[in-house]
């Protein structure tokens, strides 16, 4: 039995980030409290890359990340993100099908090892967001959000699909 795609993936090699593009937000619990965040997709630099912003809204404090997705000179599909905290981390595209068929996802090699983030389509809106550690038995999720447009407001944690 095949499922249907959710996803519709646009033209040329970056064309598998097209469903991303645009402004999206999640309020989600952490072990912080409520963290509003919003990720906005952007193409930039004619085409040739994809942006990203992040902005986490946790309380009194603030978070932002810019990455960039895009094709490094072997045309292998990479990202490269920088915080607001000065860190910064690279990674290339995966296979991340044992989430969902349709599931995009990077790897890297992060100060406390190797990490992926994935991005999936949700059944009904938006999508989901997750990021992982590799441990000697697969991959451990320590965190995951869900993604819904910025036109469907957020205005209480009810509103919002939670996750942690």
């Amino acid at each position: 039995m095949s499922m249907k795609l959710i996803w519709k993936k646009g033209r040329g090699k970056l064309g598998i980030l097209t469903p991303l593009i645009g402004t999206w937000h999640t309020l989600a619990d952490t072990p912080q409290g409520a963290v509003l965040c919003t990720r906005s997709f952007q193409k930039v630099l004619n085409g040739s890359y994809i942006e990203l912003t992040a902005i986490w809204h946790l309380g009194e404090n603030g978070y932002e990340e810019r990455a960039f997705f895009g094709c490094d000179a072997a045309r292998t599909i990479r990202f490269w993100s920088f915080t607001s905290d000065g860190k910064q981390s690279s990674g290339e595209q995966t296979d991340t099908i044992d989430i969902h068929p349709e599931a995009l996802g990077f790897i890297a090699q992060m100060p406390a090892g190797i990490a992926r983030q994935i991005y999936w389509p949700d059944e009904t809106q938006g999508f989901h967001w997750a990021v992982e550690s590799q441990t000697k038995k697969g991959w451990k999720r320590f965190v995951e959000h869900h993604y819904i447009s910025d036109t469907q407001p957020i205005t209480s944690p009810e509103d919002a699909p939670l996750h942690s």
